[in-house]
C-alpha cells in the first residue's frame, strides 16, 4: 500500500508544478550545485522581496511535468541540482534576479527558461535580464506622461495669459 501512496502523492506532486507552470508568466530553471546555506538564505530572500517564487525540485517530477504539458526542450536540461523562479506578473523578473544572483554568488548558473509559454535558452535570458524591469518601465511611462501633463499645462496657460491680454 505505501507503494500506491507514494505514486499518488508524486502525481499531486506534478500536477502542484504544472499549476505553477502554467500560472508562470516566466520562470528559469537554476544549477544551485556548491551554493553554501548563507548564500542560498539571501538569495531565496531577495527571490521571495521581488515577488518570486523559487523551489528545489526533483528533476524527475520536473521533466514529467513538462512534458505533460508539451515542453520537451527542457529534458536535456534536467539533471544534477535543479531549483525554478517563477515569476506570476513579470517576464523578466526571473532572469533578471538569477542573473544578477549569478554575479554574487558564482556557485549559481541559469540553465534555461519558460518566456510567454516559449523555450528559452541562457543566451535569451541573458538578454531578458538586460531589459529594463517591469516597474522601471511602468516609471518611465509616468515620467514621460507627467512631462506631456505639464507640457500641455503650460501651453493652456499661455494660451489663456494671450487671450486676457
Amino acid at each position: 500500500m505505501a507503494s500506491a501512496e507514494k505514486i499518488q502523492e508524486k502525481k499531486q506532486i506534478v500536477e502542484e508544478i504544472k499549476a505553477k507552470i502554467s500560472a508562470s508568466q516566466a520562470l528559469v530553471l537554476v544549477d544551485y550545485k556548491g551554493i553554501n546555506v548563507a548564500d542560498d538564505t539571501a538569495m531565496r530572500k531577495e527571490m521571495r522581496n521581488a515577488g518570486l517564487e523559487y523551489a528545489v525540485l526533483k528533476n524527475t517530477l520536473l521533466k514529467r511535468a513538462f512534458n505533460e504539458l508539451n515542453y520537451s526542450e527542457f529534458d536535456s536540461f534536467l539533471n544534477g541540482t535543479t531549483a525554478v523562479a517563477f515569476s506570476k506578473d513579470d517576464v523578466v523578473a526571473p532572469a533578471k534576479l538569477v542573473t544578477d544572483c549569478a554575479k554574487k554568488y558564482p556557485a549559481l548558473k541559469a540553465k534555461c527558461g519558460l518566456a510567454d509559454g516559449k523555450f528559452v535558452d541562457v543566451k535569451t535570458i541573458e538578454r531578458y535580464a538586460a531589459l529594463p524591469s517591469r516597474t522601471q518601465l511602468l516609471s518611465g511611462l509616468v515620467y514621460a506622461l507627467n512631462g506631456l501633463i505639464t507640457g500641455l499645462a503650460v501651453c493652456l496657460n499661455k494660451i489663456a495669459e494671450q487671450k486676457q491680454n
